[in-house]
Protein backbone atom coordinates (compact mmCIF):
# COMPACT_ATOMS: atom_id res chain seq x y z
CA UNK A 1 0.00 0.00 0.00
CA UNK A 2 1.71 3.66 -1.35
CA UNK A 3 0.47 6.65 0.14
CA UNK A 4 0.59 10.27 -0.26
CA UNK A 5 3.43 11.68 2.01
CA UNK A 6 6.82 12.60 2.26
CA UNK A 7 8.96 10.47 -0.02
CA UNK A 8 5.92 8.42 -0.74
CA UNK A 9 5.13 5.82 2.86
CA UNK A 10 4.54 2.21 2.34
CA UNK A 11 3.06 -0.74 3.73
CA UNK A 12 3.01 -4.65 3.68
CA UNK A 13 -0.59 -6.49 4.80
CA UNK A 14 -1.17 -10.49 4.54
CA UNK A 15 -4.05 -9.79 5.10
CA UNK A 16 -5.38 -6.10 3.91
CA UNK A 17 -6.48 -5.24 7.55
CA UNK A 18 -2.87 -5.35 9.50
CA UNK A 19 -0.64 -2.80 8.22
CA UNK A 20 3.24 -2.94 8.72
CA UNK A 21 5.09 -0.17 7.88
CA UNK A 22 7.95 -0.20 5.24
CA UNK A 23 9.32 2.94 4.98
CA UNK A 24 9.41 5.51 2.19
CA UNK A 25 10.10 5.05 -1.49
CA UNK A 26 12.44 8.48 -1.85
CA UNK A 27 15.25 9.13 1.01
CA UNK A 28 14.87 12.60 -0.42
CA UNK A 29 12.89 14.10 -3.25
CA UNK A 30 12.47 13.88 -6.32
CA UNK A 31 15.73 15.72 -8.32
CA UNK A 32 13.29 17.44 -10.76
CA UNK A 33 10.83 18.34 -8.31
CA UNK A 34 11.33 21.82 -7.68
CA UNK A 35 12.14 22.97 -11.18
CA UNK A 36 8.59 21.78 -11.87
CA UNK A 37 6.83 23.14 -8.45
CA UNK A 38 8.98 25.56 -6.96
CA UNK A 39 6.34 25.78 -3.76
CA UNK A 40 7.43 21.60 -3.09
CA UNK A 41 7.59 20.93 0.18
CA UNK A 42 8.35 17.32 0.02
CA UNK A 43 5.33 15.69 -0.20
CA UNK A 44 4.70 13.81 -3.08
CA UNK A 45 1.12 12.92 -3.77
CA UNK A 46 -1.29 10.44 -5.13
CA UNK A 47 1.55 6.80 -6.39
CA UNK A 48 0.24 4.39 -8.70
CA UNK A 49 1.86 1.25 -9.02
CA UNK A 50 1.85 -1.16 -11.91
CA UNK A 51 4.24 -3.97 -13.25
CA UNK A 52 5.21 -4.07 -17.23
CA UNK A 53 7.96 -5.67 -18.85
CA UNK A 54 9.05 -7.37 -15.85
CA UNK A 55 10.08 -4.48 -13.75
CA UNK A 56 7.59 -2.17 -11.46
CA UNK A 57 6.53 0.83 -12.12
CA UNK A 58 5.21 3.91 -9.35
CA UNK A 59 4.09 6.53 -11.07
CA UNK A 60 3.60 10.05 -8.71
CA UNK A 61 3.00 13.55 -8.53
CA UNK A 62 4.90 16.57 -7.02
CA UNK A 63 3.00 20.09 -7.24
CA UNK A 64 1.66 22.96 -5.35
CA UNK A 65 -1.45 22.93 -3.84
CA UNK A 66 -4.16 24.45 -5.19
CA UNK A 67 -2.00 25.26 -8.38
CA UNK A 68 -0.95 23.97 -11.63
CA UNK A 69 2.62 23.70 -11.45
CA UNK A 70 2.91 20.23 -11.46
CA UNK A 71 4.38 16.96 -12.98
CA UNK A 72 4.31 13.23 -12.66
CA UNK A 73 6.97 11.03 -12.49
CA UNK A 74 8.20 7.95 -12.40
CA UNK A 75 10.71 5.40 -10.69
CA UNK A 76 11.49 1.62 -11.20
CA UNK A 77 12.34 -1.62 -9.31
CA UNK A 78 12.91 -4.54 -9.88
CA UNK A 79 10.91 -6.01 -6.85
CA UNK A 80 8.51 -4.30 -4.43
CA UNK A 81 9.93 -6.42 -1.50
CA UNK A 82 11.91 -3.92 0.22
CA UNK A 83 14.18 -7.01 2.36
CA UNK A 84 15.30 -8.27 -1.81
CA UNK A 85 18.69 -8.13 -2.47
CA UNK A 86 18.08 -6.26 -5.79
CA UNK A 87 15.18 -4.30 -4.50
CA UNK A 88 16.57 -0.62 -5.20
CA UNK A 89 14.25 2.70 -6.80
CA UNK A 90 15.23 3.87 -10.06
CA UNK A 91 13.90 7.46 -10.70
CA UNK A 92 13.17 7.82 -14.47
CA UNK A 93 12.44 11.65 -14.17
CA UNK A 94 8.96 13.56 -15.31
CA UNK A 95 6.77 11.78 -17.73
CA UNK A 96 4.30 14.78 -18.13
CA UNK A 97 4.74 18.25 -16.63
CA UNK A 98 1.75 21.15 -16.23
CA UNK A 99 2.70 24.89 -16.80
CA UNK A 100 0.43 27.50 -15.85
CA UNK A 101 -0.68 29.81 -18.88
CA UNK A 102 0.41 27.48 -21.23
CA UNK A 103 -2.03 24.30 -19.69
CA UNK A 104 -5.68 24.14 -19.21
CA UNK A 105 -4.92 20.62 -17.35
CA UNK A 106 -3.07 19.90 -13.86
CA UNK A 107 -0.91 16.69 -14.13
CA UNK A 108 -1.40 15.35 -10.95
CA UNK A 109 -3.44 12.09 -10.25
CA UNK A 110 -1.84 9.60 -12.26
CA UNK A 111 -2.77 6.21 -13.17
CA UNK A 112 -1.62 3.98 -15.73
CA UNK A 113 -3.91 1.25 -17.84
CA UNK A 114 -3.29 -1.44 -20.41
CA UNK A 115 -6.04 -1.93 -23.60
CA UNK A 116 -6.67 -4.88 -24.93
CA UNK A 117 -4.04 -4.43 -27.24
CA UNK A 118 -1.21 -4.18 -25.12
CA UNK A 119 -0.83 -0.23 -25.59
CA UNK A 120 -0.11 1.79 -22.56
CA UNK A 121 -1.98 4.83 -21.41
CA UNK A 122 -1.80 7.17 -18.68
CA UNK A 123 -5.15 9.00 -17.61
CA UNK A 124 -4.32 11.79 -14.84
CA UNK A 125 -5.93 15.37 -14.12
CA UNK A 126 -7.58 17.46 -11.66
CA UNK A 127 -10.10 20.58 -12.04
CA UNK A 128 -9.53 22.75 -14.66
CA UNK A 129 -10.01 21.22 -17.76
CA UNK A 130 -10.77 17.63 -16.54
CA UNK A 131 -9.19 14.42 -16.87
CA UNK A 132 -6.56 13.68 -19.40
CA UNK A 133 -5.77 10.49 -21.34
CA UNK A 134 -2.74 10.34 -22.63
CA UNK A 135 -0.53 7.49 -24.94
CA UNK A 136 2.93 5.85 -23.09
CA UNK A 137 5.42 4.54 -25.45
CA UNK A 138 6.77 1.23 -24.79
CA UNK A 139 8.81 1.46 -21.57
CA UNK A 140 5.44 3.07 -20.17
CA UNK A 141 8.19 6.01 -18.64
CA UNK A 142 7.43 8.24 -21.27
CA UNK A 143 4.70 10.10 -23.87
CA UNK A 144 4.30 7.92 -27.18
CA UNK A 145 5.57 10.00 -30.44
CA UNK A 146 3.68 11.32 -31.85
CA UNK A 147 1.52 12.32 -29.49
CA UNK A 148 -2.12 11.21 -28.69
CA UNK A 149 -4.33 13.12 -26.05
CA UNK A 150 -8.13 12.77 -25.04
CA UNK A 151 -10.20 14.24 -22.67
CA UNK A 152 -12.12 11.91 -21.06
CA UNK A 153 -13.69 13.64 -18.37
CA UNK A 154 -14.67 16.75 -16.75
CA UNK A 155 -16.94 19.28 -15.31
CA UNK A 156 -18.25 22.93 -15.90
CA UNK A 157 -15.91 25.39 -16.24
CA UNK A 158 -17.82 29.56 -16.80
CA UNK A 159 -16.19 30.82 -19.38
CA UNK A 160 -13.92 33.86 -18.51
CA UNK A 161 -12.92 31.80 -15.19
CA UNK A 162 -9.10 32.72 -14.79
CA UNK A 163 -6.99 30.23 -16.77
CA UNK A 164 -4.30 29.93 -12.94
CA UNK A 165 -7.62 29.01 -10.88
CA UNK A 166 -8.61 25.70 -10.40
CA UNK A 167 -12.05 26.11 -9.34
CA UNK A 168 -15.03 25.23 -9.40
CA UNK A 169 -14.34 22.02 -11.73
CA UNK A 170 -13.89 19.81 -9.35
CA UNK A 171 -13.11 16.59 -10.29
CA UNK A 172 -9.68 14.65 -9.90
CA UNK A 173 -8.31 11.54 -8.98
CA UNK A 174 -8.86 8.91 -12.47
CA UNK A 175 -8.77 5.19 -12.20
CA UNK A 176 -9.73 3.10 -15.48
CA UNK A 177 -10.57 -0.77 -14.43
CA UNK A 178 -11.37 -3.37 -16.84
CA UNK A 179 -13.98 -5.42 -16.41
CA UNK A 180 -16.42 -7.87 -18.94
CA UNK A 181 -15.58 -5.80 -21.53
CA UNK A 182 -15.83 -2.67 -20.34
CA UNK A 183 -12.73 0.38 -19.35
CA UNK A 184 -14.51 1.44 -16.42
CA UNK A 185 -13.43 5.26 -15.36
CA UNK A 186 -13.61 6.29 -11.67
CA UNK A 187 -13.17 10.17 -10.78
CA UNK A 188 -13.67 12.19 -7.44
CA UNK A 189 -16.17 15.00 -7.57
CA UNK A 190 -15.98 17.58 -4.99
CA UNK A 191 -13.41 19.13 -2.48
CA UNK A 192 -11.16 16.82 -0.06
CA UNK A 193 -8.56 18.29 2.67
CA UNK A 194 -11.71 20.57 4.03
CA UNK A 195 -12.17 18.39 7.29
CA UNK A 196 -16.00 18.68 8.07
CA UNK A 197 -16.99 20.84 4.87
CA UNK A 198 -15.28 18.15 2.69
CA UNK A 199 -17.34 17.12 -0.04
CA UNK A 200 -15.26 14.33 -2.06
CA UNK A 201 -17.28 11.31 -3.39
CA UNK A 202 -16.77 8.96 -6.18
CA UNK A 203 -18.16 8.40 -9.41
CA UNK A 204 -18.50 5.82 -12.98
CA UNK A 205 -18.87 5.69 -16.27
CA UNK A 206 -17.99 2.94 -18.63
CA UNK A 207 -16.52 2.78 -21.96
CA UNK A 208 -15.73 0.05 -24.53
CA UNK A 209 -12.35 1.78 -26.16
CA UNK A 210 -10.01 3.11 -23.78
CA UNK A 211 -10.23 6.75 -25.06
CA UNK A 212 -13.87 6.85 -24.67
CA UNK A 213 -16.71 8.27 -24.89
CA UNK A 214 -16.92 6.87 -21.21
CA UNK A 215 -20.87 7.39 -20.34
CA UNK A 216 -22.62 6.88 -17.03
CA UNK A 217 -25.68 5.07 -16.47
CA UNK A 218 -28.21 7.52 -18.18
CA UNK A 219 -25.60 7.46 -21.25
CA UNK A 220 -24.03 10.75 -20.22
CA UNK A 221 -20.51 11.17 -21.68
CA UNK A 222 -18.13 11.97 -18.87
CA UNK A 223 -16.58 14.55 -20.68
CA UNK A 224 -20.06 16.61 -20.52
CA UNK A 225 -20.54 15.97 -17.17
CA UNK A 226 -21.84 12.85 -16.51
CA UNK A 227 -20.66 10.50 -13.64
CA UNK A 228 -22.95 7.76 -11.94
CA UNK A 229 -22.48 8.02 -7.90
CA UNK A 230 -20.85 5.07 -6.66
CA UNK A 231 -20.26 6.37 -2.93
CA UNK A 232 -20.51 9.05 -0.76
CA UNK A 233 -20.33 10.28 2.59
CA UNK A 234 -22.35 9.93 5.60
CA UNK A 235 -22.23 11.55 9.34
CA UNK A 236 -19.80 9.40 10.38
CA UNK A 237 -17.43 9.46 7.10
CA UNK A 238 -16.52 12.34 5.35
CA UNK A 239 -14.60 12.84 1.95
CA UNK A 240 -14.54 9.49 0.31
CA UNK A 241 -12.34 9.57 -2.83
CA UNK A 242 -9.35 9.39 -4.90
CA UNK A 243 -10.28 5.45 -5.26
CA UNK A 244 -8.15 2.64 -6.79
CA UNK A 245 -9.92 -0.61 -7.69
CA UNK A 246 -8.56 -3.70 -8.24
CA UNK A 247 -8.87 -7.90 -8.34
CA UNK A 248 -7.36 -10.21 -6.14
CA UNK A 249 -7.86 -14.05 -6.01
CA UNK A 250 -10.43 -13.66 -8.02
CA UNK A 251 -12.58 -10.90 -5.70
CA UNK A 252 -12.99 -7.22 -6.84
CA UNK A 253 -12.17 -4.54 -4.18
CA UNK A 254 -12.28 -0.37 -4.31
CA UNK A 255 -9.64 1.12 -2.24
CA UNK A 256 -10.08 5.10 -1.20
CA UNK A 257 -9.65 6.76 1.67
CA UNK A 258 -12.37 8.58 4.32
CA UNK A 259 -12.10 10.93 6.93
CA UNK A 260 -13.50 9.48 10.21
CA UNK A 261 -15.75 12.18 12.03
CA UNK A 262 -15.70 10.59 15.29
CA UNK A 263 -11.68 11.00 15.40
CA UNK A 264 -11.50 14.85 14.60
CA UNK A 265 -11.80 13.71 10.57
CA UNK A 266 -9.11 11.72 10.49
CA UNK A 267 -7.91 10.22 6.70
CA UNK A 268 -8.24 6.77 7.01
CA UNK A 269 -7.79 3.38 4.49
CA UNK A 270 -11.40 1.91 3.61
CA UNK A 271 -11.57 -1.39 1.27
CA UNK A 272 -14.65 -2.50 0.25
CA UNK A 273 -16.02 -5.19 -1.96
CA UNK A 274 -16.90 -4.16 -5.25
CA UNK A 275 -20.33 -5.97 -6.31
CA UNK A 276 -21.76 -5.84 -9.91
CA UNK A 277 -25.49 -5.81 -10.39
CA UNK A 278 -27.63 -6.68 -13.38
CA UNK A 279 -26.52 -4.02 -15.38
CA UNK A 280 -23.27 -4.57 -15.44
CA UNK A 281 -21.95 -1.17 -12.67
CA UNK A 282 -20.37 -1.37 -9.69
CA UNK A 283 -21.70 -1.38 -6.42
CA UNK A 284 -20.37 -1.42 -2.92
CA UNK A 285 -22.01 -1.56 0.40
CA UNK A 286 -21.94 1.89 2.68
CA UNK A 287 -22.22 -0.44 5.77
CA UNK A 288 -18.93 -1.74 4.60
CA UNK A 289 -17.61 1.82 5.65
CA UNK A 290 -17.77 0.92 9.35
CA UNK A 291 -17.16 -2.97 8.99
CA UNK A 292 -13.69 -2.14 7.32
CA UNK A 293 -11.27 -1.43 10.32
CA UNK A 294 -7.35 -1.12 9.13
CA UNK A 295 -4.89 -1.53 12.20
CA UNK A 296 -0.76 -0.16 11.64
CA UNK A 297 1.50 -2.82 13.53
CA UNK A 298 4.18 -1.29 15.31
Amino acid sequence: LYSTGHGITFYSSSDMLHWKPEGRVFAGEPAWAKRAAPTFNGHIWAPDVHRHNGRWLLYYSVSGFGKNTSGIGVTTNATLDPHAPNYRWEDQGVVVQSVPGRDMWNAIDPNVVEDDKGQGWMTFGSFWGGIKLVKLDDSWTKIAEPEEWHTIARRERPAFTPDEQAAPAEIEGPFIFKKNGYYYLFVSWGLCCQGPKSTYHVVVGRARDVAGPYLDRQGKDMAQGGGSLVIQGDKDWKALGHNSAYTFDGKDYLVLHAYETADHYKQKLKVMDIHWDKGGWPTVDPKDLNKYVSEELK
